[in-house]
């Protein structure tokens, strides 16, 4: 493509166990498309961060073509305020990459400086219709391009029968909602006493503590395996042993684990907030609850069990194959001509 990027991001290196970013997917795909990619930062500190952004920006404003910026509505969100209008005294195209399901409520907090990003953006890139439907309400220019994810890396397990075996993977985040996962096996465990839970992430807030010690109080801890952080090849090998994939998150917008879940055969139970049902047909291709209730997420997985539908399974692998590479960059192709 003869198209040189700089990629505005987190490119944080976590070690033998990191999971690949948006950007590092993203970015790695690209530069296999023939594009140049530049990547920015790495950087562990917060203002080391952002000023390495600075730097990149100022130092590449001549050969770059496009610049992406990965947006949140938290703290990063004023990362990319500040990266998108150096972008625009240098008049260089820059594309935010929305992502995070309280972005629309970032959308009412800063409204100045939401308009000054989104509104002189060369487009907007939404990974799911939810976020794009909330922009296009504010009257931004949005493009639909989904998050992406390699099927062919995924081994999807045709099960016969399913378990209460339930599998968790997602970080230790208030946001998040881990408690829950918890309190779901306490109810699960009256109906079923083999039911077992598997939490596999990293702790973001001290949440991981706070679910360790409510697992401990309810007698649970021999019922519940905490494995930390792991890379996509080990918790992907980890998947086989479990059936049943919770999301528990009261804030969302199309998560990629979820995506994964679907491609690796596992049945979803989520929560139905922010952009999961754009994401997920209830009944069809998961099944949705109301957030924060433990008693309809037990009654869900409960149902699922009974019915042993693994009809549900094969059409969550059929529509997370549309997340594929070899789909999406078309979308791609069309922004970065």
């Amino acid at each position: 493509m003869n198209k040189t990027i700089l990629y505005i991001g987190n490119n944080l290196n976590y070690g033998k166990n990191k999971n690949f970013t948006t950007m590092e997917t993203l970015s790695n795909l690209l530069e296999k498309e023939g594009f140049y990619i530049k990547k920015s930062s790495n950087k562990n500190n917060k203002f080391a961060r952002l000023l390495d952004m600075v730097v990149a920006v100022i130092k590449n404003k001549t050969v770059i073509d496009y610049l992406l910026i990965d947006t949140f509505s938290t703290s990063n969100f004023y990362y990319a305020f500040i990266i998108s209008q150096l972008a625009r005294f240098y008049k260089i195209r820059y594309i935010p990459i929305l992502h995070g399901g309280n972005l629309p409520e970032r959308l009412l907090k800063s409204k100045r400086k939401s308009t000054l990003i989104f509104e002189n953006a060369y487009i907007n890139i939404a990974p799911s219709n939810y976020l794009k439907i909330q922009f296009e309400e504010k009257g931004y220019k949005v493009v639909l391009i989904p998050n992406i994810i390699n099927t062919q890396a995924y081994n999807f397990k045709q099960r016969e029968f399913l378990k209460p075996k339930i599998l968790y993977v997602r970080a230790f985040a208030k946001i998040y909602n881990p408690t829950m996962a918890i309190e779901v096996l306490k109810k699960l465990k009256e109906k079923y006493t083999e039911a077992v839970l598997c939490m596999i992430g990293p702790d973001r807030d001290g949440s991981f503590r706070e679910v360790q010690d409510l697992a401990k109080h309810y007698d649970l801890l021999d019922s519940v395996e905490f494995t930390g952080v792991l890379s996509k090849k080990d918790w992907h090998w980890k998947s086989k042993d479990f059936d049943v994939f919770i999301n528990t998150t009261n804030i969302d917008n199309t998560p990629v684990s979820v995506i994964e879940a679907m491609a690796l055969g596992l049945t979803i139970v989520s929560t139905n907030v922010g952009g999961i049902p754009y994401l997920i047909e209830d009944g069809i291709d998961g099944v949705l609850v109301e957030k924060n209730n433990v008693l309809a997420m037990v009654n869900a997985i409960d149902l699922v069990l009974k019915n042993n539908n693994l009809m549900m399974n094969k059409n969550a692998k059929k529509k997370a194959s549309s997340f594929s590479w070899e789909i999406v960059k078309h979308e791609w192709f069309k922004i970065l001509k």
